[in-house]
């Protein structure tokens, strides 16, 4: 458990400092904002989906360390991937993170640094933010919120 909590803090801050695929696609397929009214984070995530693999993803914006280092972590797993593999591991994300299942954490490979988020109550919907955000896009949504 001490091993999972400082490769969560390893991976946490790796990614706030320098957080990947950050900033704006020049002309995506998709988009969406998503915004916590509670705490302030505020993300746009950027899609280009080419017969249905996400050949391109980006993030821009700011909040937190934990939800910038979801969207980083989220849109570097996502890249290259089909569209339906993202929205399963955006299922199993939620899932994990929130306590309500979605399998052994070992599966979600380097999410798995995440699966202690749902012992931090008011941590969760950080973590999850950049997440409800692609989905968001993907459904043809614009906007996404955590309320």
């Amino acid at each position: 458990m001490a091993d999972l909590r400082e490769l969560y803090q390893e991976v946490i801050l790796d990614h706030n400092k320098s957080p990947r695929n950050f900033g704006k696609l020049e002309s995506p397929t998709h988009q969406a904002e998503g915004y916590n009214p509670l705490c302030g984070d505020h993300y746009w995530v950027y899609l280009t989906v080419t017969d249905g693999i996400i050949s391109d993803i980006a993030f821009e914006g700011s909040g937190c360390a934990i939800s910038k280092a979801a969207a980083s972590l989220m849109t570097s797993l996502l890249k290259g991937k089909p569209v339906s593999e993202a929205e399963k591991l955006f299922e199993r994300y939620r899932a994990m993170v929130t306590g309500q299942g979605g399998g052994d954490p070992s599966e979600m490979g380097r999410l798995v640094v995440f699966s202690e988020v749902k012992n931090y109550p008011t941590r969760i919907k950080c973590a999850v933010l950049p997440w409800h955000t692609l989905h968001a896009a993907l459904s043809g949504e614009q906007t996404a919120s955590t309320e």
